[in-house]
């Protein structure tokens, strides 16, 4: 019998947070769920934290890619290579709240239209009940989610529908233009409400990070944050908290996020990045 859901978790010089993120997510897993490892790079303390799971019953695949190929292969290989009804991927600086799958499969079967259910990874102090209402909406089963075109790229749960329909990520697609593009096609994606929550290590507000100074950053260094010229906590903490803005406030049209809209949206970016301010969502 196929399993119920995959779970893709990339580990890459996580050492710090693996004891934490990674016993956490095998005891979220049901009996038909299973966990794919997929290690970018050969740190050692890394290949040593991971190496007690390898043989773990609840991991279903392991890899080791000496070279750090980022997120699109290990995704795509999950992608290619599941059968399962389900797909997800939870950070290696993520830790998932217990229930959270059986919460997400529950939404998901109740709406047959849902293509990405997904945590939510900001504190509560971001959260803006006055902005964010008007994109909460109710569904069947008792089920409300925060409506948005994308979702953050960890604690979400998709239905392999969207691959089978969609197909694989783009040669320059993100995960949030694989969203917007699902949405585009009549999927409905958002956070679940009330929010289920993860805790995103990397977030300095974490009583569980390892970022606690700018030399801390600049060691750890997260995608997101590099790719945004971000250089110090005060500025990584900033972004995060754009981002929390940007997902509540954001159109539900998926017009706004093609064509003239989206040029203008990149030069704004660009702009910032020129004056040597960071980059916001």
């Amino acid at each position: 019998m196929n399993a119920r859901a995959d779970i893709l978790m990339i580990t890459h010089r996580s050492a710090g947070y693996l004891h934490l993120t990674l016993p956490r997510l095998l005891d979220t897993l049901g009996p038909d769920d299973r966990v794919w490892l997929w290690q970018n790079g050969n740190d050692e303390a890394t290949l040593a934290a991971l190496r007690p799971y390898t043989e773990d019953p609840r991991v279903h695949r392991f890899h080791h890619s000496p070279e750090n190929v980022k997120l699109r292969e290990p995704t795509t290989w999950l992608w290619r290579e599941s059968d399962a009804r389900y797909l997800s991927k939870v950070d290696d600086d993520c830790m998932v709240t217990p229930g959270w799958l059986d919460t997400f499969v529950a939404a998901h079967e109740a709406n047959p239209t849902f293509g990405v259910v997904c945590s939510w990874r900001h504190p509560p102090q971001d959260f803006r009940q006055e902005l964010a209402r008007k994109k909460i909406r109710s569904f069947a089963g008792g089920h409300q989610l925060m409506m948005n075109l994308w979702v953050q790229g960890s604690g979400y749960l998709m239905k392999r529908q969207v691959v089978e329909e969609l197909g694989h990520l783009g040669p320059d697609e993100s995960f949030t233009g694989y969203c917007i593009r699902a949405a585009r096609g009549g999927w409905v994606n958002g956070y679940h409400y009330p929010f289920v929550p993860e805790d995103h290590l990397d977030d300095p507000r974490s009583p569980h990070s390892l970022i606690r100074t700018d030399a801390d950053l600049l060691d750890r260094m997260p995608l997101s944050a590099k790719a945004n010229g971000v250089t110090t906590v005060a500025d990584w903490v900033a972004q995060l908290e754009q981002s929390a803005l940007v997902l509540q406030t954001a159109s539900l049209d998926p017009r706004d996020y093609q064509g003239w809209r989206r040029r203008l949206a990149n030069a704004r970016r660009r702009l910032r990045a020129l004056t040597g301010r960071p980059a916001r969502w």
